[in-house]
């Protein structure tokens, strides 16, 4: 089986390409990066200079934007949207209908609630029930 190509007009005009993630099938633009243990929910897309680490998850719906990172066992729920340049850190959450925006950065081991917003070029820090979860606080 030959590799498939899906192509959209951006927002400018812009031709891009898509390939289809061999785990999940989503549309991963082809100069993103997403490690073959990732999941890409085949309703999820990666935009193009995205990265997405080594067992990160895009669920339904979710939208990884231009330049952002996705780091190792993060998870992007269903439809949560991450903004171009934004940093998901390891094992951290992004809940259902989130939005993590533009150059923003949730740290390791966060979880950012159902239907939450963190503001452009803001951070996001965990709280100690995060960090007990990770075994990281008393």
């Amino acid at each position: 089986m030959g590799i498939s190509y899906v192509e959209f007009e951006d927002e400018h005009g812009v031709l891009r390409r898509y390939r289809k993630h061999a785990n999940g099938r989503g549309l991963v633009a082809t100069t993103a990066k997403v490690d073959p243990t990732a999941y890409v929910d085949p309703t999820a897309y990666v935009d193009p200079g995205a990265v997405v680490q080594r067992g990160a998850s895009i669920e339904h719906g979710g939208w990884v934007e231009a330049d952002a990172i996705v780091a190792e066992r993060a998870v992007i729920g269903v439809n949560a949207r991450i903004g171009h340049g934004a940093v998901v850190g390891r094992s951290a959450v992004v809940g259902p209908y989130a939005t993590v925006g533009a150059d923003a950065k949730v740290h390791n081991g966060a979880r950012v609630p159902r239907d939450a917003s963190v503001a452009d070029g803001t951070e996001y820090r965990p709280s100690s029930d995060d960090l007990r979860r990770l075994g990281l606080a008393a």
